[in-house]
């Protein structure tokens, strides 16, 4: 999922998407990852591209002279990992990513096997961190 967001949102339901998963463990892992990122931004999240679990909204230039729809936080589950996108990108967040667990990260995004493999504090510091930049670098 590129830093824009300018696929569609879809009317299908978070929690039914979750609940598709044949993986139980990865059923778990998807709802405390919504909770976390519902907690973190006070958003509900929706899908996008019916496979994309995002988290509020703002306003993004383009790379004319306009601005395209953006989202502050997201998470898509993969079949091997799950990926968790850090919309300002990773650069500023080094120290976290030392704490955080057993991860790989490249181009702000995380890619997580399971969530018992990585420190859900630090995941949730670096969430709120990740959100607060983007809701100072874009106010809407």
């Amino acid at each position: 999922m590129p830093r824009k967001a300018n696929a569609p949102r879809t009317r299908h339901d978070v929690s039914a998407f979750l609940d598709s998963f044949p993986n139980p463990a990865k059923q778990v892992d998807g709802r405390t990852l919504l909770a976390l990122m519902q907690e973190v931004t006070g958003e509900s999240g929706e899908l996008v591209d019916e496979s994309v679990v995002a988290f509020g909204r703002c306003r993004l230039p383009d790379e004319g002279d306009g601005e395209e729809e953006g989202v502050l936080v997201a998470f898509a589950p993969r079949l091997r990992e799950f990926v968790v996108y850090i919309m300002p990108g990773l650069d500023d967040y080094g120290g976290l990513l030392e704490r955080l667990g057993k991860h790989k990260h490249r181009e702000g995004r995380l890619y997580i096997k399971r969530l018992s493999d990585v420190d859900l504090a630090v995941l949730r510091d670096l969430v709120s961190r990740s959100v607060a930049d983007m809701r100072r670098m874009y106010p809407d």
